[in-house]
């Protein structure tokens, strides 16, 4: 979505991405030579030796890229710091010619440590090393390591994600479900995490009888509690019955039904969460309230600005009860067009061709 919006203000846009990439070109180019996103089922041990050999493999065949074709200016969708002291000489090397790098930190707070707290944080300052642009959600004071005189922080807005056509109408969904027409439903939505606390959502519910739950979205990682391990809660709880379950990489017609089904969405995310979330994005294309829980984080500040649903203390079954009940019971209307104006692919698109280009104001 950024891409095509950039590009349809007028920026000519070439987008490096894997050979495996399920969206359709829009106003720029696709090079699609990176390795394929999709990868077997492998221990976590050989999964990481996967992920970083790709990543090692990646950055090589973008730094030959940007020499081969002459770009003048690279932005990288999201930042990141893993392996970085093996791969960001290579682009220090095209900043001292005069290529100007730029990237999104959709996560600014990196505390997930890999490795040894030495290498964790040598590797945030490599990560920022070669940048002069950084592209944030909210106002952060960055921790970069050391001191970085060149690196420019721009605000800009997280647009919504747009989603088709439902391909069936709220009340047939939920007859397949086997949900009563005039029950609230809440939904889970994305890939299963446990820092999206489900476990406390379930507990939750135990005091909240007239709360249902559809949980939709892919599996969770080896390394998380599984789809089973919640289904086996919520039995445990007694709740299980007023649960639903859609575990799979849902197409964009199933996203559509999950949400136009559902009358609440669940953002209640574990305190050591402080970015925004692409699940609230998806929320106001349906224009759907949220419970809200993270820690300081553009997520709470935007929930609040724009009074789309609720916010309530994180990591707590109690406050989950409690921001539930507040949303079955309250009247006032969400700013979901306020929002939308405020909030747009095409600001945010402006406002980076802005700062890779001609700077931009303080």
């Amino acid at each position: 979505r950024q891409c095509e919006a950039i590009g349809k203000a007028g920026a000519e846009v070439t987008m490096l991405c894997p050979t495996d990439f399920p969206f359709p070109t829009i106003g720029y180019q696709q090079v699609k030579m990176l390795e394929q996103d999709a990868a077997p089922k492998l221990s976590r041990l050989k999964n990481r030796i996967r992920i970083f050999k790709r990543l090692l493999e990646d950055t090589a065949y973008l730094d030959r890229f940007i020499t081969k074709e002459n770009f003048r200016q690279v932005f990288f969708a999201s930042y990141g710091e893993y392996l970085a002291p093996l791969w960001a000489w290579r682009f220090r090397r095209h900043a001292r010619r005069g290529v100007k790098f730029g990237a999104v930190a959709h996560d600014p707070v990196r505390d997930y440590v890999v490795g040894p707290l030495w290498w964790h944080r040598w590797s945030i300052a490599e990560g920022y090393s070669f940048l002069s642009e950084i592209f944030v959600h909210d106002k952060i004071k960055l921790d970069t390591v050391r001191p970085m005189k060149n690196l420019r922080t721009t605000e800009i807005p997280h647009g919504p994600y747009p989603f088709p056509q439902s391909s069936k109408t709220r009340d047939d969904f939920r007859q397949e479900l086997g949900i009563p027409t005039d029950a609230s439903l809440f939904l889970c939505f994305g890939h299963i995490r446990d820092n999206k606390n489900l476990d406390l959502i379930l507990a939750a519910m135990q005091e909240v009888k007239s709360a249902w739950l559809l949980v939709a979205g892919s599996k969770a990682s080896a390394n998380q509690k599984s789809a089973a391990d919640y289904q086996k809660l919520a039995d445990q709880l007694g709740v299980a019955d007023r649960c639903r379950w859609q575990i799979a990489f849902l197409e964009p017609k199933d996203v559509s039904n999950c949400f136009v089904v559902s009358d609440f969405i669940l953002l209640t995310y574990a305190k050591s969460f402080r970015s925004t979330s692409g699940v609230l994005n998806v929320a106001a294309w349906f224009k759907k309230p949220v419970i809200a829980s993270a820690g300081d984080s553009p997520l709470l500040n935007l929930v609040r600005q724009y009074d789309l649903g609720c916010t309530v203390e994180a990591d707590s079954s109690e406050a989950i009860k409690q921001g539930m009940t507040q949303l079955l019971q309250r009247q006032s209307l969400v700013k979901w067009d306020e929002y939308l104006r405020d909030n747009s692919w095409e600001e945010n698109a402006t406002k980076v061709i802005q700062a890779m280009t001609t700077g931009h104001e303080a």
